[in-house]
Formats: structure tokens, C-alpha cells, sequence
């Protein structure tokens, strides 16, 4: 017994069955988190490497190079990047996508391990990082305050961190911008001179002062006690009094040597929002939490801790990262919502019964909740990918059951019994309904095997939409031919309102009828012209590739712009905290309908605030976060305000260097496009010029708004160049030396001073006017062992010097990075522009370009797309030989898809879209849907011709009767894709050009298939009859001639 005979015998046991797939769809729908991507595993590790007191140079010769030459052997690395700054090293792997990146972490540990005993002795070991999707901040709080200012770090330690922290699924809290409280001690060197004190002696003393110490216990009769001093200050003035020496008899304290100051840290960052200082706090998710559900939980804490905040202190939210996925994903919603209106008014038109309909109606939702299971057991999110691959789906998930109804529909209109005509009717098309449904699937499935950035996306797109077409086909054969036979009845007399509505309809849909037949029946006795016609349509659609550019994935309007401003090396931080003011307040009058926040951050950051040392900071650097209101409030795209931005920050020539940044980060795949052309080279001054004048000339390009080169300029510094001889005769040697210089400009940490809980430093240096010019640092005393002083201008000069600031390495090799931020122009054309500007310049023997960046993506994914379109070619080409057992037929069928891609180009070139993964992908879901037209056609003219008709005429009657089932599901796709193609909202600029590839290609190739097949059909089965006629007409001669001359053969 078959599925759909059981399944009509047995409703009530089919119906609960597909209840129960809605009930836990429905159910594993209410347990899915929501997210804005697939979960994507990371493949990148960084390696930082700490190594105190060295320049960029030295990094790089001592600690770089060798780590770069052993973690080269580690496997699937990609590219290698490293930046050797003061101090530090820090080394990036990225690895092909799809590997396991904790074995990976493994690796690069086992390696490092071997590796570290020929670093210099000084240097910090090693530390690994799993560069993750939890380090991407998910809220961004802005923290106003007026008086609360020099409190603010403990304030909103204790009142705002603390409780955020708590939430679960938050992973780090961090502020920035908050200075921290510090206690300086201001000495003044003529007096610490006249008294013979040293900045160390007073620190020690210090030091010595401010301790608790534990006596032991003693016994008193029958009681124990125990004995403590307390000797902690628990007042900042009490310092004053401390005794630090004796002159001429009298007790020095330190109030007659120094002055205390109750303050914050001397060189801090701050944070202006809107233009009023405060703090921002930077809220990361623990890995694998929900984000959404955590911007949720952080945005219902806000007003309770508002409450416990002083009245000054004033929270906001600068970026939350859930207001952009809910806001993409309402949207898709809807359009999967509009989607599935169109889909059911097409189908009412078409079968002009609304019980048909209803069957439909029943169908569609089953197969989408169906696929919530999958999700559940997968453990996937709703996100982009998964709600997108339902809007696909609709379109496709109704063509199965309307074949399958359609065809019941004229059994019963022949007067069977429904019953009888459900199971009649569905055995007929059974086999064309698996044979398209598995041509789907050959198209998806290798969906799934998609490697890099754009497989991440697609994997689970593939999966879904195999889900979706497996479950639709089971509902197609089992549950529409049970309602159909349960609700279908033969339609007693129309109603008049029913006539007056559908006569216009079906009269319109009998003349498409009639005037398709006469259409085909010329064109069949006309083969060449048609042929011809349609060779020379595909042709000149070709010419609409030359104006279509080519981009990775389109940029995407979260709302969100960050700019990063630099000044010269070395300018205070005062000057940046004006010109800042300024813009702000340009911007703010500028964009006042558009701006929602303004933050901006200036100074130099602590180094134990691990949030804010990941990002460049200095004092001579500004960063900005900006917000603005939704897309769907304001006239103006984001691309936009980013230009004119840049137009703004031409006017200001203080700054070296101005980024734009949209969406708020350079990475990921709403970022903006950007072409970066890669200078490798080992001399620096070399590299430089041919940067610079790649610059000049990438800026002339159109289309590019700014070109940013990733190497600073050289930082100016003093340097102190001691005599070796004279410090030996003094008793001195260079590290005491070089440690009296530190502890007199940057100050000793002479202790910690604590309350409530917290700890603070006391620290005890050259009050500041003491330690502003030359000639005080070369009037610096410096004591020996024996408590001799000497100048450090006696045994030293101080020089100016200019020092690289970082060097980038990349693939072991030093490198510059130039790259063009592209606004209004495809990719495609600025790297070709830049190609040429390249192949024009005369470069060094020793410099060699290259280009990364997004293109380098786009590349990789239109190769991994365009190996994978062939792959699905012959995929479908094998599914349907199989089905109709025959080599030509799928031939013929193959014909409509030069054609859909003709109409691919054709909707690109006149939306001005451009050619991008998303629009590849959409060239890609069409080779299966295309050919379902054919295959539908095909097997309805093979039947025709086993009832006996002749070749023209069974292609006629076919052509004829097929035309509505082919009109309605290509007119279903192509309406469900609408909304996607002309959607506003947050996250259509990724899904619309996939979506106006799918509606150009699927038009086109309909018209032309319904015209071109029926009639390549003609031709092959003309060629196949005459050689079978050529073949009889040769039995015959054969057979006339043994005849004639049977006597004379036999006796041979």
C-alpha cells in the first residue's frame, strides 16, 4: 500500500500525526534563542607577548621573528600578522574556516612551548587568545556626570559593574574612561635636596608606615588574645605627618618636603557622551549566550540601578547590539508574513476554490514549523540565515502540493469519486513530484559543504531548506491528497457573486490558454526562428555583465559609525580633548534629528583594562561611537552621513589620519567594502614613499572616500645616553641609573592605600612643574651606594630621536597596509583601478603589492560558489536522467538555464545591484527551480505521446494543459521574493539582491522555457523519428533483397 493510499484510508491518523510535528515545532520555536548570524566558529588565535622596557625594533628582531618562524608550522594557517610595538608583541594566526579551533589552541601552545627558551630572558611568557564572537562588546553604556566626576570609578564599580556582572551569561564588565583614584605625593627636589632625602627613601618610608602588623597571641588568666599594630592610614591626610628624617636635630615631616594630593591617575582616558564627561562601560557575553536575551536582562537593570546612582550620574545606552538583530529579524518576519499572503492569493486566483485553497493554506505553514525541529535539535538559532531560508521556501513548498491538487482538482471535475480521484490523481504525478523535490535538493545540499566566510551562512541555509523540501514533498504525497478527498466535493452551481468575480478570471486564464496553444503551434513548425530568436536574446544579455560590478557582501545600515582620529604623535591630550568638544558639537547641530549618541573617548588607557589595550589608544588618538536612529526614521542611508562626515573632518588639517568606520566595526560582514593593497618590504623609508604615493594616487580613483595607511609615523623621543666610564666612577651602573630617572618622572608605588575594601596608590614623584623641561631632567640628582650625589648632565646627555612605533609583519614579512574605504562603487572597479595605478608606478626591486581585504573573500568565495554551480549542474543532470531514463530529455530540460542566468544579469543591470555572494547564491537556488518548469513539461509531452498522439500534436495538448500548474508555482516564487527584493527595514540590503536575482532569472527563463523546450523537444524527437524511419526503410531493402536471392545464398 503506498503513502498516499494510507493516507486517504487512515485521516484522522494522518492529521494527528502532522499535529503532532506542529506541536513540537511550535514548542522548540519557543525554546530558540535569537541571534544575528549562525553561531560562527572563530579562526583566529592571538599570541601576546610582553616584553618590558624594549623598543618596536628589538620586538621585533628578539621576539617576533622567532615565534613567527615556529608558529609557521602549525596546520591550516591561513596568514600570519604580527605588530611589534614598545613593549609588547602581539602575533595573529588565522586559520582556514571549518577546522576545530581548540585543537588549534593546542598546537600553537605545543609550539610555543618549544619555542620559549630561546627568547631573551626578560621576556613575559606567551599568552593565547581565542579571538571569539564573546569579544565583541553587545552593549556599550554611555555614564554622564558633573560633580561625581573624580569618584566615578568606584561609584560605578561598586553600583553599576558589580550587578551587571551578576547577570547571567554577561561575561566581563569593564570601564573606560573612568580615571581611577590615585594619591600622589608631590616632592619638591631643591627641598628633598637641601635635607639629603631621595624619592626612593621617602618611599620606603612610606611604605614602612602604612602596615598592620599581626603581634601573635598571649595568654591573660584564662582568656587568649591576639596582639596586632595597626598602623594603616585610614585617612589620605595623615600622610602629612609622617616623620621621613632628622636635620639639625629637628624631626622632617613629609608636608615640609612634599604636598599629598587626594586625586585620580595622572594620564588617564576620558569619555565625553553627547558632549558631557563620564565613563563608558563596556558590557561582553560569555561564549555561547544569547545575546538578545542578555541586551535584554542589561536593559531591565538600568533603571533600578539608576536609582542607587547620585543624582549627577546619568546612564544611557551608546550601542545595543539587540536592537539591530530584532530589528532585522521583525523585519524578515514580516516579509516571510507578506510572502505567504501573496503566495495564497495566487493559488485562490489560479484554482478559483477556496477549499483548494484552504488545502494549500494547511500545507504551507506545516512544512516552516517543521523546520523549528531541526533548528532544536541542531541547536541553532533564529537568525538571519534560518528565517531568510523560510522566505525562500514559501515559493517552493506550495509547488508540490499544488501539482499534486491541481491534477486531483480535473479528476474530480471528471466526475470521480474524491476518494478514488485523491489516490488516481496523486499516482499520476508522484514521480515528477520526488524527481523535483530530490532537484532540490541537489541544488542545496552542496550548500552545506561550502568552506570559508561565506560557508559559515550558507551551511545552514543548505540544511534548512533540505528539511524544509523533505518534510514539504512527505505533506505533498500524504496529507493534500487526504484533504482533498476529505474536503474536495464537485462543484454544484456557482453562486451569481462567485460568477460575477471569477467569470472575468477564468475567461482571462482560458484565453492565456488558447492564445499559448497558437503561440506554441507557430513556433513548433517555425523551429529555426525560435532557436535562432532565443540564442541571439541570450547573447545580448551578456552585454549587461560589463556594467554590473562585483562586491563581497553588501554593507549593511546597523545604525552605528565609529571614527578614529589621529593626530600628530605626541600632542597633548588637552589639544585632542578640544577639538573633539568641537566636532561634537558640529555634528550634534549637523545631525541633530539623525544623532542619537556621540560618545568619544581621548587619552591613553590604563594597561590593566583589557577592553580598551586591544583598541589603539594614546593621548594624540580620539575615538568615537556614534549612533543614529533606526534606518526606517531618517531619509538619509548610513553610507551617506558616513561621507559627509569624512567631507566634515576634511576641514580640520591638525589630523593625520581620519577613519570613517561604518557599522562600527572593519570586520565581519556588515562592514564596508574596502580594497587593501598590501606594501611588503623590508626598509621602512622604502615602504613609506611607495605607500604614500599609492595614497595620493587611490584617492583620484572614484568611488574611493578615504585611503588610510596602517603605519604611524615615527614617534619623537628623548632618549638618555649615559657614559658607561663616568657612572663606573661615580659607583653607579645603568639600571640604578636609569630606575632614579623612572622613579622621579613616572613616580615610585610607595604603597597602597585602602578603603572600603579598595585598594589605592600612593605614589611619591617630582611634583609636575618640576618635570616639565630638559633642564630639570638633567638636573636630576642621582645617589651611589655610599650616599654620594652626582647630575645626571655629569654622566649623561639627553638627545631627541624619532622611533618606529610598530611594525606589522604579515606572512613573516615586513608589510604596510594601504587601504581605500570604497562608498558608491563596486569593488570590482577600484581594484581594477588600483591594479593599473600599481602596474603604472616604478616600484623597488624589493617591494612587491598585493591585495587582501574583502576582495581577497570575494575571490575566495566566487571561486568556492562557481566550482560549486557546476557540481549542482551535474547534480541535477544525473537526478533527472535517472527519473525519465533517458540522456536527451534531461538535455533538453538543461537548456532553460543559460537563459535564467541571462535573467540574472539582466534584473542586476537594471537595479543597479551588484554582483555579490548574496546575488551568486540566488543564481544558484535558480538551477533547481528552473528546471522543475522543464521537468514538469517534459513529463506530461512523454505521457501525451504513450496515449498515442503524433509528436506536434502531443506538445501542443501538453504545452496547453501544463501552462496554469507552471504559471502559479513560478508566480509563487517569484511573489514570495518580492518583499525580500523591495524590503526596507534592518538586514534587507543583504537578502535583496538574492532576491531580485531569483525574480529576474525565474521571469525570464519561464517565458522562454514554456517556448524553447516544447520546441528542442520537436527537434530531438524529428531527428529520433527520422533515423528510426531510416533504420525500417533499411530492414526493408534488406528483406527485398534476401528474397530475390534466397536460392543462390542458401545453397552457398
Amino acid at each position: 500500500m503506498s503513502l498516499y493510499e494510507g493516507a486517504v484510508k487512515k485521516p484522522i491518523m494522518t492529521s494527528l500525526c502532522f499535529l503532532a510535528v506542529v506541536i513540537f515545532g511550535l514548542f522548540s520555536l519557543s525554546k530558540l534563542p535569537i541571534d544575528l548570524y549562525p553561531d560562527i566558529d572563530t579562526n583566529t588565535i592571538m599570541v601576546m607577548t610582553a616584553y618590558p622596557g624594549a623598543s618596536a625594533s628589538d620586538i621585533e628582531n628578539n621576539v617576533t621573528r622567532p615565534l613567527e618562524n615556529t608558529l609557521n608550522a602549525v596546520s591550516n594557517l591561513k596568514h600570519i600578522t604580527s605588530r611589534s610595538s614598545e613593549n609588547m608583541s602581539l602575533i595573529t594566526l588565522e586559520f582556514e574556516f571549518g577546522n576545530d579551533i581548540d585543537v588549534l589552541t593546542n598546537d600553537v601552545r605545543d609550539k610555543l612551548d618549544m619555542v620559549s627558551s630561546q627568547l631573551p630572558d626578560d621576556v613575559e611568557n606567551p599568552i593565547i587568545f581565542k579571538f571569539s564572537t564573546d569579544m565583541i562588546p553587545i552593549v556599550l553604556l554611555s555614564v554622564q556626570a558633573n560633580e561625581s566626576q573624580s569618584a566615578l570609578y568606584k561609584i560605578l564599580d561598586d553600583r553599576v559593574v558589580n550587578p551587571l556582572a551578576r547577570i547571567p551569561g554577561v561575561g566581563t564588565v569593564s570601564i573606560s574612561g573612568a580615571p581611577q583614584r590615585e594619591i600622589q605625593v608631590y616632592c619638591d627636589p631643591n627641598k628633598l635636596e637641601a635635607y639629603h632625602l631621595t624619592i626612593e627613601t621617602i618611599s620606603s618610608i612610606i611604605g614602612a608606615e602604612n602596615k598592620n602588623i599581626p603581634g601573635g597571641n598571649f595568654d591573660i588568666g584564662s582568656e587568649t588574645y591576639a596582639l596586632r599594630v595597626e598602623g594603616e592610614f585610614d585617612d589620605s591626610r595623615q600622610l602629612a605627618d609622617v616623620v621621613v628624617g632628622t636635620h639639625n636635630g629637628a624631626n622632617v615631616f613629609l608636608r615640609d618636603v612634599a604636598r599629598i594630593v587626594d586625586t585620580v591617575e595622572e594620564r588617564a582616558q576620558e569619555t565625553y557622551n553627547n558632549g558631557v564627561q563620564g565613563a563608558m562601560i563596556v558590557v561582553q557575553k560569555q561564549s555561547g549566550a544569547n545575546s538578545v536575551e542578555i541586551s535584554k536582562k542589561v536593559a531591565d537593570a538600568l533603571p533600578r540601578l539608576q536609582k542607587n546612582l547620585p543624582s549627577d550620574v546619568k546612564i544611557g545606552v551608546i550601542v545595543d547590539t539587540s536592537d539591530n538583530i530584532l530589528n532585522t529579524i521583525d523585519s524578515l518576519t514580516e516579509t516571510v508574513v507578506y510572502a505567504l499572503l501573496f503566495v495564497v492569493i495566487v493559488v485562490f486566483l489560479f484554482l478559483g476554490r477556496w477549499r483548494a485553497t484552504l488545502i494549500i493554506c494547511i500545507t504551507i505553514p506545516l512544512s516552516l514549523i517543521a523546520s523549528f525541529i531541526y533548528l532544536a535539535i541542531s541547536g541553532n538559532t533564529i537568525n538571519i540565515i534560518s528565517l531568510s531560508s523560510l522566505s525562500i521556501a514559501i515559493g517552493m513548498v506550495v509547488d508540490d502540493a499544488i501539482v499534486v491538487l491541481e491534477n486531483v482538482t480535473t479528476h474530480i471535475e471528471r466526475g470521480s469519486d474524491p476518494k478514488q480521484a485523491a489516490v488516481h490523481g496523486t499516482n499520476e504525478v508522484a514521480i515528477s513530484v520526488v524527481a523535483s523535490t530530490l532537484t532540490m535538493i541537489a541544488v542545496f545540499f552542496p550548500l552545506t559543504m561550502v568552506s570559508g566566510m561565506s560557508g559559515v551562512l550558507f551551511k545552514q541555509l543548505g540544511w534548512m531548506m533540505c528539511a524544509i523540501m523533505f518534510i514539504s514533498t512527505v505533506a505533498a504525497l500524504s496529507l493534500t491528497p487526504m484533504l482533498c478527498s476529505q474536503l474536495l466535493r464537485l462543484q454544484k452551481k456557482p453562486s451569481k457573486m462567485f460568477k460575477l468575480f471569477f467569470t472575468p478570471i477564468e475567461k482571462a486564464l482560458d484565453g492565456l490558454d488558447t492564445w499559448y496553444a497558437k503561440m506554441l503551434n507557430w513556433a513548433v513548425r517555425h523551429r529555426p526562428i525560435v532557436i535562432v530568436g532565443c540564442i541571439a536574446f541570450f547573447v545580448i544579455s551578456l552585454m549587461c555583465a560589463k556594467g554590473i560590478g562585483t562586491e563581497f557582501f553588501p554593507a549593511q545600515d546597523n545604525a552605528r559609525i565609529a571614527v578614529k582620529l589621529e593626530l600628530p604623535i605626541g600632542t597633548r591630550k588637552e589639544i585632542a580633548q578640544e577639538l573633539s568638544e568641537k566636532l561634537t558639537n558640529q555634528w550634534l547641530t549637523k545631525y541633530k534629528d539623525i544623532m542619537k549618541v556621540c560618545n568619544y573617548t581621548v587619552g591613553q588607557a590604563d594597561s590593566d583594562n583589557t577592553w580598551a589595550s586591544m583598541q589603539d589608544n594614546g593621548s594624540h588618538i580620539i575615538s568615537f561611537n556614534i549612533s543614529l536612529v533606526d534606518p526606517g526614521d531618517r531619509d538619509i542611508t548610513l553610507e551617506a552621513v558616513c561621507d559627509e562626515m569624512r567631507e566634515d573632518l576634511k576641514a580640520y588639517p591638525e589630523f593625520s589620519k581620519a577613519q570613517v568606520i561604518l557599522g562600527g566595526s572593519n570586520t565581519g560582514m556588515s562592514a564596508q567594502a574596502s580594497a587593501d593593497f598590501e606594501v611588503y618590504g623590508y626598509d621602512m623609508t622604502v615602504t613609506d614613499s611607495v605607500a604614500a604615493r599609492l595614497k595620493r594616487e587611490l584617492l583620484k580613483v572614484k568611488g574611493v572616500t578615504e585611503v588610510n595607511i596602517s603605519r604611524s609615523d615615527y614617534q619623537p623621543e628623548y632618549q638618555v645616553d649615559f657614559d658607561r666610564e663616568k657612572l663606573a666612577m661615580h659607583g653607579l651602573n645603568l639600571s640604578t641609573a636609569g630606575n632614579y630617572l623612572r622613579n622621579r618622572v613616572n613616580g615610585a608605588v610607595a604603597s597602597k592605600y585602602r578603603e572600603d575594601g579598595d585598594e589605592y596608590d600612593i605614589k611619591v614623584r617630582y611634583a609636575p612643574e618640576f618635570r616639565t623641561s630638559l633642564e630639570s631632567l638633567e638636573n636630576i640628582l642621582i645617589y651611589n651606594a655610599q650616599g654620594q650625589s652626582v647630575r645626571v648632565k655629569d654622566v649623561g646627555k639627553v638627545v631627541e630621536r624619532f622611533a618606529p612605533p610598530t611594525i606589522e609583519r604579515k606572512d613573516r614579512e615586513r608589510i604596510v597596509t594601504v587601504s581605500a574605504v570604497i562608498s558608491g562603487a563596486p569593488l570590482g572597479d577600484v581594484v581594477a583601478a588600483g591594479n593599473k595605478v600599481i602596474d603604472k608606478m616604478d616600484l623597488p626591486g624589493e617591494v612587491t603589492i598585493q591585495i587582501s581585504g574583502s576582495y581577497e573573500d570575494q575571490q575566495d568565495s566566487f571561486r568556492d560558489l562557481g566550482t560549486l554551480g557546476i557540481l549542482i549542474v551535474i547534480l541535477v543532470f544525473i537526478v533527472m536522467a535517472a527519473q525519465f531514463e533517458s540522456l536527451t530529455y534531461p538535455f533538453i530540460i538543461m537548456f532553460s538555464l543559460p537563459f535564467a542566468f541571462s535573467g540574472v544579469l539582466m534584473a542586476l543591470f537594471f537595479t543597479g545591484s551588484t554582483l555579490s555572494v548574496m546575488s551568486l547564491l540566488g543564481g544558484i537556488m535558480l538551477i533547481g527551480i528552473v528546471v522543475k518548469n522543464g521537468i514538469v513539461l517534459i513529463d506530461y509531452i512523454t505521457l501525451c505521446r504513450e496515449r498515442g498522439l503524433a509528436v506536434l500534436n502531443s506538445v501542443v495538448t501538453a504545452g496547453k494543459s501544463r501552462l496554469r500548474p507552471v504559471l502559479m508555482t513560478t508566480a509563487t516564487t517569484v511573489l514570495g521574493m518580492i518583499p525580500m527584493a523591495i524590503g526596507g527595514g534592518q538586514g534587507s540590503e543583504m537578502w535583496s539582491p538574492m532576491a531580485i536575482a531569483v525574480i529576474g532569472g525565474l521571469t525570464i527563463s519561464t517565458v522562454l522555457t514554456l517556448i524553447l523546450i516544447p520546441t528542442l523537444y520537436c527537434v530531438f524527437a524529428g531527428t529520433g523519428i527520422k533515423n528510426r524511419r531510416r533504420k525500417l526503410r533499411r530492414q526493408r531493402e534488406l528483406d527485398v533483397y534476401f528474397q530475390a536471392n534466397k536460392d543462390s545464398i542458401i545453397k552457398k
